[in-house]
């Protein structure tokens, strides 16, 4: 059997993930070097000249490359991706967590990074929990919840609450977005929400890696994908303080009908924030206090 470098196995991988169509394939190559043997990507990059003696490294790196051939999303792969700079253990039953999120986060921690009062945050539709940890982790005195219905979204939660030093200001808690908040819940500051918000007719349009391998509940926002964002404004209005914020991640050409919506449910100074590809990503609106 012929012995390689790293780098030789590097470059076989790199050129079948390129050869598939795959965009970012000396990333994706370099991720699955380093999962298979071990290493960070600074000592892959150091050693990848040196001979690779242990033979299940490439058998390793074959086994993963075949699972992303076939479609197979790498954070799936590798079981933990990165958002807002933070290590989050994905699995299957969980959305992966994209960088269009982090515009949610980067929103939301804006509004308070420099409050010196302490702060509640509600993440409903937590998935991984990666917004709400992501607030906690850069807000000075906040508490979070992460909110979620699947029994898989919580586990991952409490994990990567653990994963990253949080379990002192984050809870995990079982809700559904679509019922009445929980009793005794108390009031927040605000609620931050990246729900399922693709039309039910489109999920089979989406490209293989979402549509055959991410779960349909949370991609799924019903006929016109806005069921979630009429459930949430008009329900758990009342567990914000007068003064508190409710802030939605939202689809391509959905922000308009979300503002809409948010004022149907008298939310006021309804904002849009783009995203890096300048879509309207974001929308948060503000619960003024009601006249006795």
């Amino acid at each position: 059997m012929t012995i390689k470098t790293y780098n030789e196995i590097y470059l076989d991988a790199r050129r079948a993930l390129r050869q598939t169509g795959i965009d970012a394939f000396e990333a994706e190559a370099r991720l699955i070097m380093t999962a298979a043997s071990g290493k960070t990507m600074e000592q892959f990059l150091r050693d990848r000249h040196l001979y690779v003696t242990d033979p299940t490294v490439e058998s390793t790196v074959d086994a993963l490359l075949a699972r992303r051939l076939a479609g197979e999303p790498m954070a799936y792969i590798l079981g933990q991706w990165q958002f807002y700079g933070m290590p989050v253990t994905v699995g299957p039953g969980v959305l992966i967590p994209r960088i269009d999120t982090e515009v949610l986060a980067e929103q939301v921690i804006a509004l308070y990074k420099r409050h010196l009062k302490p702060k509640r945050i509600l993440d409903l539709c937590a998935g991984t929990g990666c917004v709400g940890m992501a607030i906690a982790a850069n807000v000075p005195f906040c508490r979070v919840i992460l909110a979620d219905t699947s029994a898989e979204a919580l586990r991952l939660c409490r994990q990567n609450t653990m994963l990253n030093q949080l379990t002192r200001t984050v809870t995990a808690i079982e809700a559904d977005a679509f019922e009445d908040p929980p009793m005794l819940l108390g009031q927040f500051d605000a609620i931050v929400c990246n729900p399922p918000y693709i039309p039910s007719a489109d999920i089979d349009t989406l490209d293989q890696s979402v549509r055959d391998y991410e779960p349909r509940e949370a991609l799924d926002g019903g006929e016109d994908g806005l069921d979630f964002y009429r459930a949430i404004a008009s329900k758990w209005r009342a567990v914000l303080i007068p003064g508190g914020r409710l802030a939605f991640e939202c689809g391509i050409g959905q922000a308009e009908d979300i503002r809409a919506l948010m004022a149907q449910n008298g939310f006021t100074d309804i904002q849009t924030h783009k995203d890096t590809l300048d879509i309207e990503r974001v929308v948060i609106g503000t619960v003024i206090e009601q006249e006795d």
